[in-house]
């Protein structure tokens, strides 16, 4: 059972996507120098995190057909890879998700009809509410499919292919029937709360072909009872509904990566900004996934070995009442997406309260500290390092006020957006 959107937005999403047709050739060289895709300026929801992230848990369950290449490609983190000397058995080795050639049923009819089609399930790492979709046919330049279509869904729990395709099972379309391009990467702004909280998507490729990657853009909003369950827990992990809302740099990676989970592995795993030649300092802002009273605080430099900060210190803020103040506006076209200025989380006498005092870091080290039992409750929290350098993970453990777990069942489920 699917629903569909209203013809105006159907129009604007296909809108969207202006690359049609096939690429030309592999003629050599930088093999990105002639992909197709939109200004990411003109993208905001791109600074939003990847729900679909493998890194979250996100996974593709299921699909029709893997021939070429596996399912599983569609959601690697970073861009599709091409080697022009790959081959195997079953043809040209691609990083992406790739399906056999469709045919007809008969010598006179060789061609598939009009509606066959491939698909495949995508579990989301965190459930949450979708602004941006981006499909990218990188590297597929005469193989990509003629036109893609997602759906999403919201069921609970684990559910396998049985279930999602089950007929009591309500899919709402994101993005009609759109004809898309090789070699380019098509972008599908999404109203966000408005289409309410989803679990999983359902990429379908007509006829057939190769998409490299699939990402969902969007705010998280994890599972309640689990987080019920836990009582405490890190406010400003993305797999709990925590999100970077600005940072000072984001020179060599970006500051989402302080909350993912796990420790890093390398350098590139954290976030690092260059060095400092003024007499500055380097900032995160984050939003918690709920007002909550934060009592343990863990900063980790892992893999930060010659470049770690040498001081570190952590402010709060309660937008709830009022307590200080952030800056930053809005999460599409706001703090979070471009649009408030660097000084915003830095400015203003009395703004935040300093919950942890400047203290010094030392390199590849968790650093973990217990707050006074008084601290007040917050919704934001912002990291200032001094003067520079790279942070792996921040945690921020603690349990939601009242206040807080009413305001995420009421984002669970916002005015207007389909029941759960």
């Amino acid at each position: 059972m699917t629903s569909h959107p209203t013809p105006d937005r159907a129009t604007a999403v296909a809108a969207a996507t202006v690359f049609t047709g096939p690429a030309a050739p592999y003629a050599g060289g930088d093999p990105y120098a002639d992909h197709r895709a939109p200004d990411p300026a003109a993208l905001p929801f791109t600074r939003l995190p990847d729900l679909a992230d493998r890194r979250l848990g996100g996974s593709v369950t299921a699909a029709s057909d893997e021939f070429f290449a596996e399912r599983e490609n569609l959601l690697n983190p970073g861009p599709a890879r091409f080697d022009p000397a790959a081959f195997g058995h079953r043809g040209k080795v691609m990083d992406g998700w790739e399906t056999r050639r469709r045919r007809g049923v008969h010598p006179d009819h060789p061609h598939p009809t009009a509606d066959e089609h491939d698909w495949a399930l995508i579990r989301l790492g965190v459930p949450g509410l979708l602004h941006g979709l981006v499909v990218d046919t990188a590297h597929f330049r005469g193989n990509h499919p003629h036109a893609v279509r997602i759906e999403g869904t919201r069921v609970p729990g684990t559910p396998g292919p049985e279930t999602l395709f089950a007929p009591a099972t309500a899919w709402t379309e994101l993005v009609p029937r759109t004809e898309v391009g090789g070699h380019a990467a098509h972008a599908f702004p999404l109203p966000g709360a408005a289409l309410g909280r989803f679990t999983h998507l359902r990429l379908s490729q007509y006829p057939d072909g190769g998409i490299a990657r699939l990402r969902a853009h969007g705010e998280p909003l994890a599972d309640l009872d689990w987080l019920a369950a836990l009582g405490t827990f890190d406010l400003v992990a993305l797999a709990h509904g925590g999100l970077v809302e600005d940072a000072s740099d984001r020179f060599y990676s970006p500051p989402i990566h302080t909350i993912l989970p796990g420790r890093p592995r390398t350098m590139d795993e954290g976030w690092e900004t260059r060095r400092r030649r003024d007499a500055g300092h380097d900032w995160l802002r984050y939003r918690l996934a709920a007002e909550g009273v934060v009592r343990a605080v863990e900063i980790d430099t892992g893999c930060y070995r010659g470049n770690a900060p040498g001081w570190a210190e952590l402010a709060l803020w309660n937008a709830e009442n009022g307590t200080g103040g952030g800056g930053g506006g809005g999460l599409v076209g706001g703090g979070l997406v471009g649009g408030a200025p660097a000084e915003a989380a830095v400015a203003g006498p009395g703004e935040w309260r300093l919950a942890l005092p400047r203290t010094r870091l030392l390199p590849d080290t968790v650093h973990r500290f217990v707050l006074p039992e008084d601290t007040p409750p917050a919704t934001h929290a912002r990291l200032d390092v001094f003067p520079d350098g790279g942070v792996a993970r921040l945690r921020l453990h603690g349990s939601p006020t009242e206040a807080g777990w009413r305001r995420l069942r009421e984002r669970q489920n916002p005015t207007g957006a389909p029941a759960s």
